[in-house]
């Protein structure tokens, strides 16, 4: 586990960052576009990649090797759950202009959530070793289910929450800029802006479910699942926009994510009889996802008749 002073570098590090990308980078709402998209993308592959490295240097291979396949896991389950947020703006007919500044809202709240999380998750598997049995169980039967079950009509509209709070709060009629509460006749009002936020808030959650016991797999360690899971959350922005145009055609992502979880869940079961190397892991997880991208390229989709 990294020191406290690790711990407050690190997360202080994050907060710098995301306060320079709202009020600096961004601090006009603009339309992302693909060159802009593409920089910011890479640029947080870089920092995560300099991040593996720096790990590697100070804590040796082991902790490096988990990393970098935490973190592969996480952004090939960020990937996944970009179709929702594609979906989810195009329901709510989001404003180009405003969709990074949602997104960068949603990331602080899933940086909560998750930071949450992790430290529950953490104290369990700590206080009773056992858990890692029905958290392997879940990943295979979410596994299995993915690979099944596939995704149909996404609803956003028809979340409970969304609804539940559509009507408690006063919600104004017309989207007010990028603000998420505006006020009209001297009462306040939250804009439909808010609750496309609850909704992106949400979708995280259901990613985390599945990511974060997925990389408690790999590592017991919370600094590496921690820090897997943020970097790979903080560049989910900038590969949603430049992604964006092509997700649809990822045709086999869900089947390739569906193998890793049933791979790491059954890793999680069997660990106790079988060992399976760290390196071995990401060798299995990155082959896999590249499998599931080659057979997305090449393989042409079957004609509508």
């Amino acid at each position: 586990m990294g020191t406290p002073l690790v711990w407050i570098a690190f997360n202080l590090f994050i907060v710098i960052a995301i306060a320079l990308d709202l009020r600096v980078f961004h601090r006009r709402p603009h339309k992302i576009g693909l060159p802009e998209a593409a920089l910011a993308s890479f640029g947080w592959i870089a920092v995560s990649v300099l991040f593996g490295f720096g790990v590697f240097y100070f804590r040796g291979p082991q902790p490096a090797l988990e990393f970098f396949t935490g973190y592969l896991i996480e952004k090939a389950l960020s990937v996944d759950n970009l179709f929702l947020f594609l979906v989810i703006f195009r329901a709510f007919a989001v404003d180009d202009r405003l969709q990074h500044r949602l997104l960068e809202w949603g990331v602080v709240g899933a940086l909560i959530m998750r930071g949450v999380m992790i430290a529950l998750g953490a104290e369990l598997i700590e206080h009773f070793s056992w858990i890692m049995y029905p958290l392997g169980a879940f990943l295979v039967y979410a596994g299995v289910r993915m690979l099944f079950v596939h995704r149909g009509e996404v609803h956003p509209e028809q979340n409970k929450i969304f609804r539940f709070a559509s009507r408690h709060l006063r919600v104004s009629h017309d989207y007010h800029g990028e603000h998420f509460f505006a006020r009209s006749g001297g009462k306040l009002f939250a804009t439909p802006l808010f609750l496309v936020l609850l909704v992106v808030e949400i979708t995280d959650v259901t990613l985390a479910v599945d990511s974060i016991p997925a990389v408690f797999g790999i590592t017991e360690d919370p600094f590496i699942v921690y820090t897997s899971n943020v970097l790979a959350i903080l560049g989910l922005r900038a590969l949603y926009f430049l992604l964006a145009g092509v997700i649809d055609r990822l045709r086999f992502l869900d089947e390739g994510l569906a193998v890793v979880l049933m791979f790491i869940g059954g890793k999680m079961i069997g660990e106790r009889w079988l060992h399976i190397p760290v390196a071995v892991s990401l060798g299995v997880v990155g082959g896999v996802l590249l499998i599931a991208l080659l057979a997305s390229l090449l393989i042409p989709a079957k004609k509508q008749i």
